[in-house]
């Protein structure tokens, strides 16, 4: 379980203006059918793509803390960065800006819709780089897409490598 803070009626608002707001079963459904940056659609299928916002090159990200591989206690503390763009809060779309996404124990999102809002897509539209999250004990995946003003990833996406943390 993870426990985040972000604004939920900001989330909440953009997806219901954008049209992508849908249960986690609606969402399971849409990405196995539209694929997603490690399965690509398949031929003829239609995505339900939306506009993307063009990201800058050699843009990354990256967590601060933890390292891959730590061993860390709850709360567990991550601070993370983008090189390259500036944050912005979700709504705000000022040129070459985004804020993150932490991505807890799932594969990345579609890459041509806005990230889900559940427990294993914790968004950081108020434009944080640092939280604390309680996981259950044990092995765990994190991994950070950055995203636009509407929670679209960023055209190439910007995303960082997956890492592995241990729980006690």
């Amino acid at each position: 379980m993870v426990n985040a803070n972000f604004r939920t009626g900001t989330l909440i608002a953009i997806f219901l203006l954008t049209g992508a707001a849908c249960s986690k079963g609606e969402n399971e459904a849409a990405e196995s059918s539209a694929g997603s940056a490690a399965n690509p659609p398949a031929a003829g299928v239609t995505t339900g793509a939306m506009p993307r916002t063009a990201s800058v090159t050699d843009t990354s990200v990256f967590f601060v803390t933890p390292r891959d591989g730590a061993t860390v206690s709850n709360p567990v503390i991550l601070n993370f960065a983008v090189s390259g763009m500036g944050v912005a809060p979700a709504g705000d779309n000022t040129p070459m800006t985004g804020h993150h996404h932490v991505i807890v124990d799932a594969e990345l999102p579609a890459m041509d819709m806005p990230i889900p809002a559940d427990a294993n897509h914790v968004h950081f539209g108020d434009g944080s780089s640092t939280t604390e999250l309680t996981l259950a004990p044990g092995e765990h995946t994190l991994q950070l897409v950055f995203a636009d003003h509407l929670h679209i990833p960023h055209d190439p996406p910007v995303y960082s490598d997956r890492i592995t943390i241990i729980v006690k």
